[in-house]
């Protein structure tokens, strides 16, 4: 009976879920502004942002939670999304941009005369939206099949230099300061959200799910029965790094600004203690640390910026020491906790009505 009602259970939280993020958060923005209900357009927007991220961390659980593979790569998928996306809106700007110019403002003034030919293709949104996916996921295909084969566990590029790409203000036709397309890029973080969890559920719910847990348990073992590990590894590892560019597609436009500080391993080591935090290997703990632990960001560097990376290391101690199984795991670690004493009070009894 509780077998049954569980997946009914996970699928209705799913689905109220997502008409609460989807429908009635942006409705809430709709209110009057003297409203005690509204949400602000600066709040949504920075939700938005954290659900990108959520995004990426599920892809990160699925290759280091349920396939054991710790990944500090994965800043640089990210970044390769997003900057496929920031370039098609660099060039969108067009003669709007300070200079007046159909180059972007930092090429005009680094006195580049000509588009470089490999900028002309990102014109094109379609392009730069499918290369946002494709490119992390090329990249992660060559990448994973060296590594997993061998059993391993500036301004020249003309990309904006360490000032990166920013001051975007179209997307499609429609300016990114307008709040009704913040608020669709909102909606539509959701929507892609939505997905990467379903997708995701779907890969370790299946066939393939079990085997990628086996050999985060015992790669040997799973070798030894016919299986190739080296495979499975890179499957999980092309699609997290095509959920990484999505997200940085998806971040880019809300945020206005992608630099080379975003991505590389550091980075991606705070992405992993996102996973850590919010519980690996259960999906749902991935979004709680990404959101969780972004929006504690939000509020510390915003009055104590010099303690964040202090209370991100201490966070990170605090929960490899005590809470293993993340913040989604202390629910049941409490209740297992109650159990034993429950269990150890009970035989205390039993033994003292048996001398």
């Amino acid at each position: 009976m509780d077998e049954k009602e569980t997946p009914l259970r996970l699928g209705l939280a799913f689905w109220f879920t997502g008409f609460l993020l989807l429908i009635f958060v942006p409705l809430l923005n709709l209110l009057p502004q003297d409203s005690l209900f509204y949400i602000s357009d600066f709040t949504l927007n920075l939700f938005g942002k954290y659900f990108a991220f959520a995004i990426l961390a599920l892809g990160i659980d699925l290759i280091w939670g349920y396939t054991g593979v710790l990944s500090l790569g994965h800043g640089v998928f990210f970044g390769l999304g997003a900057y496929a996306i920031g370039m098609h809106l660099m060039l969108e700007i067009g003669a709007e941009g300070v200079y007046g110019s159909s180059l972007p403002d930092f090429m005009v003034w680094n006195q580049v005369k000509e588009l470089p030919w490999f900028w002309k293709p990102f014109s094109n949104f379609g392009f730069s939206l499918i290369a946002a996916i494709l490119v992390p996921m090329i990249f992660a295909t060559f990448f994973g099949f060296f590594v997993f084969r061998s059993r391993i566990r500036g301004n020249e590029t003309n990309l904006g230099g360490t000032n990166g790409l920013t001051d975007f203000k179209i997307i499609l036709g429609y300016s990114l300061n307008d709040p009704s397309t913040q608020r669709a890029m909102y909606m539509l973080t959701v929507f892609f959200l939505g997905v990467a969890f379903l997708l995701c559920r779907w890969i370790t719910q299946s066939r393939a799910g079990r085997v990628l847990i086996a050999i985060r348990d015992c790669e040997q073992r799973v070798r030894f029965t016919g299986y190739s590990p080296a495979n499975y590894k890179l499957f999980v590892f092309v699609i997290s790094a095509g959920l990484a560019g999505i997200a940085g597609a998806l971040y880019v436009p809300q945020v206005g600004i992608i630099t080379p500080n975003q991505i590389g391993v550091l980075p991606s080591i705070e992405m992993a203690i996102w996973v850590a935090v919010g519980g690996r290997g259960t999906l749902i703990g991935a979004i709680v640390g990404a959101v969780g632990v972004n929006w504690i960001r939000s509020i510390l560097t915003n009055h104590f910026p010099e303690l964040w990376p202090f209370f991100l290391g201490g966070l990170f101690v605090a929960v490899v020491m005590f809470f293993p199984k993340g913040v989604v795991g202390i629910f049941s670690q409490v209740q297992s906790l109650v159990t034993q004493r429950k269990s150890k009070s009970m035989n205390s009894k039993i033994a003292e009505a048996t001398k």
